[in-house]
């Protein structure tokens, strides 16, 4: 076994281990094989020539990072290793092919090397639209990754200390089917409308910790009944499946909005579920917002259909899409 010992001698060592020594922890996650030991602006790591020679490369690449740009987030971090961990998952066999390709950068890393990317235009624009707008309406058919797309830049804003909460909420409104007396606490008979967003974060964030933001609600996934009376800020907020949406269900939901906060609101006028003599307050506010300075509206189509290619032609089929 080898011995490489590295000093930090122009940066913070806090500002490079990061709060809480969290980037500390993405570092030794990344090199399993290596013993590393930091002391300070000391580090001394164990391990064989190769192991030892890619753990000083990735170093002084984050190190070049932290120097250039006086920042290093935990999203740099993962962004500077995501080449070795991409590797040993590979490795391992546990990778994830769904959302790593397209071009563009990655949103964020998810679980087992997954990288997260805007793989269309459209999602693109979602991802530069975010940076300039305060409020992004995301409009598209099935399979477009509009909703994909926005929990990926929600768990960024949140993995970036951009923001302090992510809260995730759908109206509750069932498919076409009665789905009758659901048993147990309230938890339990909402959680079946909220599943999509769950596996969202399910590819994104680690079970456990996943389960303690939920927990102490850094996270938070309700229906979009519950957000009535509230001022939503410094938090991360996404409006899933907007159509069925009543007009005044949405305008309550837009005007939650506190002065540090960033929503996104997703939806498919094409499946409105809601009763047939009830109208879906989502065409009203995509003619109403249309022109308001800081609001965004983003049309996905056929071309950003990201799930198996029967997908996009069950939806020309059903005249969805052209």
């Amino acid at each position: 076994m080898n011995e490489l010992k590295l000093t930090l001698e122009s940066v913070d060592p806090v500002q490079f281990w990061g709060t809480n020594n969290e980037h500390y922890e993405l570092i030794k996650n990344a090199f399993p094989k290596l013993k590393v030991v930091a002391r300070g602006n000391e580090v001394k790591v164990l391990g064989d020539d190769q192991e030892l020679k890619g753990f000083e490369q990735k170093y002084n690449q984050l190190l070049g990072h932290l120097e250039q740009y006086s920042s290093l987030t935990p999203n740099d971090v993962e962004s500077i290793l995501v080449s070795k961990k991409a590797q040993v998952a590979a490795d391992n066999g546990t990778e994830k092919p769904a959302n790593t390709g397209g071009g563009g950068e990655v949103i964020v890393f998810g679980t087992n090397g997954l990288m997260v990317k805007a793989r269309t235009a459209n999602q693109r624009k979602m991802v530069d639209s975010i940076g300039k707008n305060d409020v992004l309406f995301a409009i598209g058919p099935a399979g477009t990754g509009k909703t994909y797309t926005a929990v990926a830049l929600a768990v960024r804003a949140l993995k970036n200390k951009e923001i302090k909460r992510i809260i995730l909420t759908r109206p509750a409104v069932e498919a076409g089917e009665n789905l009758g007396f659901l048993p147990g606490d309230l938890k339990e008979k909402v959680d079946p409308y909220l599943r999509p967003l769950y596996d969202a974060l399910d590819d994104m964030i680690p079970a456990e910790k996943l389960k303690t933001y939920i927990e102490n609600r850094t996270i938070e996934i309700a229906p979009l009944a519950f957000m009535r009376g509230r001022t939503l800020d410094n938090c991360f907020v996404i409006l899933d499946e907007a159509q069925n949406s009543t007009d005044l269900q949405l305008k309550m939901f837009l005007t939650r909005m506190g002065p540090s906060a960033k929503f996104i609101v997703t939806g498919d006028v094409t499946q409105i579920d809601l009763p047939k003599k009830q109208m879906s307050g989502l065409h009203n506010a995509l003619r109403i917002l249309d022109d308001i300075p800081g609001i965004e509206i983003i049309y996905l189509n056929g071309d950003d259909v990201v799930r198996h290619k029967l997908v996009k032609r069950i939806l020309k089929a059903y005249g969805d899409i052209q």
